[in-house]
């Protein structure tokens, strides 16, 4: 198991250059799910080479896309030169370095299956998103993750990267404990595939809305199982 920094650091000279089914159906369902950009400011997660941001930035008043690889981010830096995106190196598994309600969209793919508490990072989206601002996740179905699936350098013993499984529903009630509403939950199969592994989803989809800043939601009590 690799480390995911020191994985994406090796993976970022190839990373656009290899066959990746998961990385290109991401970029297909994100352009597709009705996002809307034009006017809005943007918090892009996990921007990588920058295989999204382009795109996210059309028509966006500001971007800030946020790596924990600087390789990666070097390569973004070189395929996105436009004035309204700015690059940040930062780990999204410590406070992020953005003010409360700055930004009308925050957008994750493909990045949380790396991180152990996807509460904390709901909590920060819901921090930094405006009153009814959109978070959108798109993420490695767990279907596949405990087939055993998942991001890997190549097909070498102990070339996988670092990763959690994280069900449904923890993705869910941690969207609601951080004070989101769920507007739609997607499931996304490969296309045009006919063999076995195909009918199971690739991608989960996730779209919230923040009605509750983090902050202000009380805790709510664990559920008790009978017997």
């Amino acid at each position: 198991m690799i480390e995911v920094e020191a994985a994406y650091r090796e993976w970022a000279e190839s990373y656009d250059a290899v066959v990746n089914l998961t990385r290109d159906l991401d970029a297909v369902v994100l352009r597709a799910i009705g996002l809307g950009r034009t006017g809005r400011d943007i918090v892009e997660l996990g921007c990588g080479t920058g295989k999204n941001t382009a795109w996210l930035a059309e028509g966006a008043r500001s971007l800030v896309a946020i790596d924990l690889s600087e390789e990666m981010l070097a390569r973004a830096r070189t395929r996105v030169s436009a004035d309204n995106v700015r690059f940040v190196r930062h780990d999204l598994r410590t406070p992020w370095p953005l003010a409360s309600g700055v930004a009308d969209l925050v957008v994750g793919n493909l990045v949380l299956e790396h991180i152990s508490d996807v509460d904390f990072v709901f909590a920060q989206a819901a921090r930094v998103l405006r009153r009814g601002g959109e978070l959108f996740v798109s993420e490695f179905h767990p279907f596949r993750q405990l087939l055993g699936s998942g991001a890997k350098l190549s097909d070498e013993p102990g070339a996988r990267i670092e990763a959690y499984v994280h069900d449904v529903g923890e993705y869910v009630n941690a969207a609601i404990a951080a004070g989101f509403s769920v507007a739609h939950i997607g499931e996304w199969r490969d296309r045009d595939v006919v063999d076995e592994p195909s009918r199971i989803p690739r991608l989960l989809t996730v779209r919230l809305a923040a009605n509750v800043r983090a902050d202000v939601v009380t805790s709510l009590p664990t559920p008790q199982v009978a017997g």
